[in-house]
């Protein structure tokens, strides 16, 4: 018989409001990284997932990932939260599982915009995130921790190396292939505006992660201790070996560079936080910093305007975590989980990668076809001319930064060619 216990309630209090604060963090992160005409828009488009994707998890996702149905979707039992209430889950009240599961949909569908910012029209987006957790988060997550297909095939996935990060990071790119690059993408310096924003951003990711890895342990006891020193261990040997190859590669140490290996250390560590040991961390935080380091660089070669680099940044960095996990995982560390390939058993990895696999399959399919579908009923893409003055002006007719007294309040008919838009009278905010 289920019974709630206190001191993991408590636990789980506090790591449902460190992940809910991952998702304002990630706005400063990607917000410090675009041009100062889009801060505003950028940081916007996580705000927004807080509460369109918040909606629609309660309304429908947190019962198609959750309850039971077939192996590749959860059921309509808990629509509209039908039956979720204060009874126990587990050792803690099923209303809060729901809860903190929603904190993890939220920020997945924000980090797609990362790779669409500076051209993406605000309003597609906020249809498309609210589609894309319905129709491929809430089934992935059924995939891996709702008793679906990958979870009763033994893949290993402790906070979300497949259901938050190989997904987004895949859905990112085919969303900038998707709409393609921004008008000055390769003819001018698209340069950060703000590093201390990226790098406050970075901080309190990390700070949100101890929730998103500890937490996952659905209690207070040992597990959530080895996940919460293992998101402290390797995004330190990430940071380490990032800056050695900034260093290396251009004898300058990066403030965005920093800011970057921390999180993908962080995006490594987390299907594996709960299965691996604290040595087992160092050396993967170490190992993850080579393929996400080489791929920006690749990527930044290419015509792909993937704008803060999401697929090498998460959609690499968890595939990476998620491999690697079929390599460190030790019974001994979680007795629930499996030995990987260093202990014996090779067959994890072959695991692993079938999740990483169908993950990034599904998740790739699914982006195109809603994308796609959006695309005949709405414009995705901001005009070129709109996109010159700035999405900030054009989508929310204010300024991230004021230039005067107050800040200029311009309604989105300003970004038209001016022999089109109707006559308005500017406001001044004060």
């Amino acid at each position: 018989m289920e019974v709630i216990d206190k001191s993991d309630t408590a636990w789980m209090l506090i790591s449902t409001a460190l992940v809910l604060l991952m998702t304002p963090a990630l706005g400063f992160f990607y917000g410090g990284l675009v041009r100062n005409k889009n801060s505003l828009n950028t940081m916007m488009m996580s705000f927004v997932s807080l509460g369109v994707v918040g909606v629609a998890w309660a309304v429908a996702g947190y019962s198609l990932a959750f309850t039971d149905g077939s192996p590749w979707l959860g059921g309509l039992s808990q629509v509209g939260l039908n039956g979720v209430g204060t009874e126990a889950k587990g050792t803690i009240p099923h209303v809060l599982f729901m809860a903190y599961q929603g904190t993890f949909a939220i920020i997945t569908a924000a980090l797609i915009s990362g790779a669409v910012v500076e051209r993406m029209r605000f309003g597609p987006y906020v249809l498309f995130i609210a589609l894309w957790t319905l129709l491929v988060y809430a089934p992935m997550a059924h995939w891996v921790w709702g008793g679906g297909w990958l979870m009763t095939r033994g893949v290993l996935d402790f906070a979300g190396g497949t259901v938050v990060h190989v997904n987004a990071g895949v859905s990112a790119l085919v969303a900038a292939l998707v709409l393609g690059p921004r008008k000055d993408y390769g003819r001018q310096a698209v340069l950060p505006h703000n590093v201390p924003f990226t790098l406050l951003g970075a901080g309190l990711l990390w700070f949100g992660w101890f929730g998103f890895n500890g937490g996952s342990a659905l209690a207070a006891n040992e597990l959530a201790g080895l996940a919460f020193a293992n998101t402290l261990l390797a995004p330190m040997t990430t940071l380490v070996v990032w800056t050695l190859l900034d260093y290396t590669r251009t004898g300058r140490a990066t403030a965005v560079g920093a800011a970057t290996g921390i999180v993908v250390g962080l995006v490594a560590v987390t299907p594996a936080a709960g299965f691996i040991s604290p040595a087992g961390a160092l050396i993967l935080g170490g190992i993850a910093a080579l393929p996400s380091y080489f791929a920006i660089s690749l990527r930044s070669r290419t015509r792909i305007d993937d704008s803060l680099d999401v697929f090498a940044g998460h959609g690499v960095g968890g595939l990476t975590g998620a491999l690697l996990t079929g390599i460190f995982a030790q019974k001994l560390w979680n007795p629930a989980g499996s030995d990987g390939l260093l202990f014996g058993n090779p067959g994890q990895l072959a695991l692993q990668t079938l999740g990483c696999l169908s993950s990034a399959t599904y998740a790739g399919l699914m982006t195109f076809l809603i994308l796609k579908a959006l695309g005949l009923v709405v414009s995705l893409r901001a005009l070129p001319r709109t996109e010159g003055v700035g999405m900030d002006v054009s989508q929310h007719g204010e300024e991230a930064y004021a230039s005067g007294e107050g800040s200029i309040l311009v309604p989105p008919e300003a970004a038209l060619a001016p022999e089109t838009r109707p006559a308005f009278t500017p406001q001044v905010a004060s």
